[in-house]
């Protein structure tokens, strides 16, 4: 798919695409069972609505669920809804909580979406420019690239729109942080994008910012995580912290 011209990509929304989604499940899959073991959530008697769905809904066999490239089909999405709203007793888009604009995929049925990981990197959000920015810092890309690795690096959790992305390359590239060239000057259908001195130097100031922070967010959501489990769940990682802690000062 190439890529459009700034103006036209900019009128377009920033909701989650369904076919981008499906195209990242078999990574979200991998990439949740692993979490799931580092988090510490199975195992402990605790419901897990997402398993629960998969095992009835998508039987695997060797932990391949849907190749690369699969799109949600209306059925699926709408059987999701249905496993919700027997599980909830209402549908999601009625939920006093998954109800708020910021579930709105889960509304549609497009349940690989984590609202989470999209608070992060939406609009808004704070850490896409400085996630862009370090992307074309690592090498130079074009806008399509960026949002196939927004969308493999989220592990199909969450997936840019080129509403979000062209208007952000723009401002970018006013800033003089990147320099954009046409690969065909007449086609005008393909523009990379490679990082500047002025952005390198950016990177480096805004990570100085941004970095100690995110450090600090991670340690908040372990802590929270670890208050949301079940009484046993935190006694057991309780006793490894001070086992840890003990094997430290050895």
């Amino acid at each position: 798919m190439k890529d459009k011209d700034t103006n036209q990509a900019a009128n377009q929304t920033e909701e989650p695409r369904n076919a981008e989604h499906g195209r990242h499940r078999q990574h979200e899959h991998m990439h949740e069972h692993a979490m799931g073991e580092t988090l510490g959530h199975h195992g402990h008697g605790e419901r897990n609505f997402w398993s629960e769905w998969r095992d009835e809904h998508h039987p695997r066999e060797g932990g391949d669920v849907f190749a690369a490239g699969h799109a949600f089909s209306h059925q699926e999405m709408q059987a999701w809804r249905e496993f919700f709203h027997e599980s909830f007793h209402e549908w999601p888009e009625e939920h006093w909580i998954f109800g708020g604009r910021r579930f709105s995929p889960w509304h549609q049925g497009i349940e690989s979406f984590n609202p989470f990981a999209a608070t992060l990197l939406s609009k808004g959000g704070g850490l896409l420019p400085l996630y862009v920015l370090s992307l074309i810092n690592q090498a130079p890309r074009y806008g399509n690239e960026i949002m196939e690795a927004l969308a493999e690096r989220t592990h199909g959790q969450w997936v840019a729109n080129p509403g979000a992305i062209y208007p952000l390359l723009a401002l970018l590239e006013k800033k003089g942080f990147i320099e954009g060239k046409w690969e065909d000057p007449d086609k005008r259908t393909i523009r990379r994008y490679t990082i500047t001195p002025a952005g390198q130097e950016e990177v480096a100031q805004i990570k100085s910012i941004v970095m100690p922070k995110l450090t600090e967010t991670v340690q908040v959501l372990q802590e929270i995580i670890n208050d949301l489990q079940p009484p046993d769940a935190q006694d057991s990682a309780n006793s490894t912290e001070t086992t840890d802690a003990a094997g430290g000062q050895q």
